[in-house]
């Protein structure tokens, strides 16, 4: 059989759905073979294994990160913008996440959380050390920030919402723990000139959403 690239991309998108669902650990290939409606041995076809799917959806996740991410930067007037519509673009992304799938990644697929993880300390951190010195340069952010040691405090920040300790799914959302670390982050680095321009955008932005949510009650 020649293997079909379609068909291989819809294996992985299902089982990045599912795990993103359910965790890693909880979905099995007979799981991701019956939501396709095909036989696991057709999967067996394009993946040799589980090990093989998990690093096929953590590199199809880590490169649409990227560019998300790249888009935040290209889309935005300032950093402080920027930082702005990464929190819009990461709620959005880790509102049906379960915490579960860093955890089941780093105890039973090594490889794909040594991708992830080369991500987040190559490309992540580069790209919170260019908007600290963007927001310095701008004199939205103190001039007395240490861009070295507060992008990594944001980078190992960012991973708290992940810890299932700490933050339990049971009482806590991700998305929500996420957007809060984030905003805390952002005031703390923030001079008077970058606080006053925060409170703008927000209020911009609560008053976009009042008024969709006032548009959308209209055509209810």
């Amino acid at each position: 059989m020649i293997p079909d690239i379609n068909t291989k991309v819809r294996i992985r998108d299902k089982a990045k759905e599912l795990f993103l669902r359910y965790g890693i650990r909880s979905v099995s290939m007979d799981d991701i073979a019956n939501q396709l409606g095909m036989s696991k041995k057709t999967i067996y076809q394009y993946y040799t294994d589980k090990n093989e799917l998990v690093d096929a959806v953590v590199e199809d996740d880590v490169q649409g990160l990227q560019g998300d991410c790249m888009k935040c930067g290209e889309g935005a007037k300032d950093a402080i913008e920027e930082i702005i519509l990464t929190v819009e673009m990461v709620v959005q992304q880790l509102s049906s996440m379960n915490p579960m799938v860093l955890y089941d990644m780093e105890k039973f697929h090594i490889r794909a959380y040594q991708r992830f993880m080369e991500f987040k300390n190559k490309f992540l951190l580069e790209n919170i050390r260019k908007n600290l010195e963007w927001g310095v340069r701008e004199g939205l952010y103190r001039p007395d920030v240490d861009v070295d040691v507060i992008s990594k405090f944001r980078l190992e920040s960012m991973m708290m919402a992940f810890n299932i300790d700490l933050f339990p799914p049971s009482k806590y959302r991700l998305s929500e723990v996420t957007k809060v670390i984030l905003e805390h982050y952002v005031f703390g680095v923030a001079s008077l000139k970058g606080h006053k321009l925060i409170l703008k955008y927000q209020q911009h932005r609560n008053k976009n959403a009042k008024n969709y949510e006032t548009e959308s009650g209209k055509h209810l």
